[in-house]
């Protein structure tokens, strides 16, 4: 994996709660693209959402702050956090659900 540029990290977040059905994903790739970071959104089987994000400390932090309440109809009980050392995609993107 090419390193991430000075400055920058990237974090894996695992979402629970009332995240699937309530516009989550498509709420999670509108706020991640308005700070121009690099990642993904996916749900999960679980009822869980799986996200990436990557781009600089400030701004991966204001949006794992955002994930605990993320859109008007989603009920955020959980936002774990993990540092991610795999592949970062050259934008945001919605995944395929797993």
């Amino acid at each position: 994996m090419p390193s991430l540029p000075a400055g920058w990290v990237a974090k894996r977040c695992l979402i629970s709660g009332k995240v699937q059905g309530v516009w989550y994903r498509a709420w999670t790739i509108e706020q991640a693209q308005a700070r121009a970071l690099k990642g993904w959104v996916r749900n999960l089987a679980d009822g869980s959402v799986e996200a990436l994000f990557a781009g600089p400390q400030t701004k991966v932090d204001d949006m794992i702050a955002a994930c605990h309440q993320g859109p008007p109809a989603a009920r955020v009980v959980e936002v774990g956090v993990e540092d991610f050392a795999g592949d970062i995609p050259d934008s945001f993107a919605k995944r395929s659900s797993s």
